[in-house]
């Protein structure tokens, strides 16, 4: 069995405990707006799905560069006007919402490219160190494989904005000495 066959089953299994859970909530809070339980079902599937969307430094550039393609910087505004790969677009993660996602990428078979602060070193003002377990790129990937947007790449290797093939814009872009690529 591979690993996407057992994260499906695995899936299945959340999903009918969360099923079970929700029914006999023992403190008769229900919330049909927050569902754990469905989170964690999808969370095995999506990272299933990961294992095969994540890119190195040249193919993310190369992708980048094909026409419809959306890269996409989920980190906050402020950070994003600090220092982002140019070209991106900024979708605070706080702002993923049905609406908001439909205005930025309207067909979810659109090429979506994203990375976080933990794919930069060198870089703590714009790009500020998470521990790994929270790191953005989870996140920005689980939540957008649960909109259904199933076309959607992710910066693998960590770099140094001074010597990555990556451009970037923003205020802070002149601090760091980057090579022109992207």
């Amino acid at each position: 069995m591979t690993i996407g066959q057992r994260a499906r089953w695995a899936a299945v299994g959340l999903l009918a405990i969360g099923t079970v859970t929700m029914a006999r909530d023992p403190q008769g809070i229900a919330n049909p707006s927050i569902d754990m339980q469905g989170f964690l079902a999808m969370a095995p599937v999506a990272a299933a799905h990961r294992e095969s969307h994540r890119v190195s430094e040249e193919e993310f550039v190369r992708l980048a560069r094909t026409p419809g393609t959306v890269v996409l910087d989920a980190r906050s505004r402020e950070k994003y006007d600090e220092m982002h790969v140019a070209g991106a677009i900024n979708l605070s993660f706080p702002d993923i919402a049905i609406e908001a996602l439909r205005r930025a990428v309207p067909a979810r078979s659109t090429r979506i490219l994203i990375y976080c602060n933990n794919n930069f070193f060198n870089a703590p003002g714009p790009f500020p160190s998470k521990i790994p377990v929270a790191s953005l790129n989870l996140y920005t990937y689980l939540a957008l494989y649960s909109y259904g947007y199933r076309n959607v790449w992710e910066l693998a290797p960590q770099l140094d904005p001074a010597s990555t093939l990556l451009t970037f814009e923003g205020t802070a872009r002149n601090s760091v000495s980057a090579t022109p690529g992207y």
